[in-house]
């Protein structure tokens, strides 16, 4: 796998990545800035890692029929920033300079509307299986230039967000692993 060192263009998007642009986005509320990551875990369908589910329901296309788990969420207008496949591969789905629609009702530090002021990263993954080495690495670059260009303040999962309805990326996320990464 050739080496991962992206860089993020006046506009919003990595270089070195494959773009599978989402309409699941729009404009930042004029006085919000970037300040806070938010690290998801999904997988499409669950418990399922390598298929096109992720990318289907980020771009509205996911088939109903395709899995029965699919029937419930195939109609959900979701997205996020960026998604590190368990390979290691990264998409973007939504410009950093736009919204995504990743963190839903959620509260950060008293503030809500967390998708007004955050970036949503998620990995290929479940609550119940450990994340694959390669994604922390990608995953602690990413945050790196991540950083260069936004004053982020805290990197948290989404169950610390919306911690009454989601679990990700869940109690298999190494954060001490992730922290240590982000220290060299």
């Amino acid at each position: 796998m050739r080496a991962f060192r992206p860089q993020l263009s006046a506009d919003g998007w990595l270089s070195g990545v494959r773009i599978v642009p989402s309409p699941n986005q729009d404009e930042r509320p004029p006085t919000e800035s970037v300040r806070l990551l938010v690290i998801h875990a999904i997988s499409l369908p669950p418990g399922e890692f390598g298929g096109d589910g992720v990318e289907r329901l980020f771009t509205n296309s996911l088939d109903p029929a395709g899995h029965p788990f699919y029937r419930d969420i195939h109609a959900l207008k979701v997205s996020a920033h960026f998604f590190i496949r368990r390979d290691g591969r990264v998409i973007q789905f939504v410009s950093t300079a736009r919204r995504a629609w990743h963190a839903g009702v959620s509260n950060w530090r008293g503030s809500g509307r967390c998708n007004d002021f955050s970036l949503g990263i998620e990995l290929e993954g479940c609550d119940d299986l450990p994340f694959a080495r390669i994604q922390y690495v990608r995953l602690a670059r990413l945050i790196r230039v991540l950083r260069r260009n936004f004053a982020i303040e805290d990197i948290v999962g989404h169950a610390d967000i919306a911690p009454d309805r989601k679990t990700d990326p869940g109690p298999c996320f190494d954060w001490p692993r992730l922290r240590q990464l982000l220290r060299r």
